[in-house]
């Protein structure tokens, strides 16, 4: 079998068991995805670490209109998360209704479906959120 038939989950199950991002020995910016140079201090002095997997949404969008990977999921919510270890990302926040997203609320990382790769059938796996329902 050959490596690209092999998910891509399989592939990089390491990435998915413990989801990582950088930050600067120097200055402490936090980054996701990890980094090779400090953005703030230029540094390169930068090491790999755990994120935290808890956050809360700091503001949120609904895209109605997506490229075609991404069209048969649509409407979605796309949403800027901070982590409580203080990283911020944006990603898809699922599982919940456009009337229920409130700024603050809390939202624990999963891994996801994203979308299948054209003819070979590939199926990319995300990070996504969810509501944490024991923090509402």
């Amino acid at each position: 079998m050959s490596r690209e038939m092999v998910p891509e989950y399989w592939r990089n199950r390491e990435m998915y068991l413990r989801p990582m991002g950088s930050v600067c020995k120097d200055c402490g910016s936090k980054y996701f995805p990890p980094r090779k140079i400090c953005l703030k201090c230029g540094s390169k002095n930068l090491e790999k670490y755990e994120l935290s997997e808890k956050g809360r949404v700091l503001s949120w969008t609904v895209v109605r209109y997506p490229s075609e990977e991404f069209s048969k999921y649509s409407p979605y919510v796309l949403g800027l998360i901070e982590l409580d270890d203080g990283t911020r990302l944006v990603a898809q926040i699922s599982d919940v209704s456009i009337d229920e997203m409130h700024i603050g609320m809390r939202v624990k990382m999963m891994i996801r479906r994203a979308f299948e790769e054209g003819e070979s059938g590939i199926i990319r796996y995300v990070y996504k959120f969810v509501p944490d329902i024991k923090e509402k």
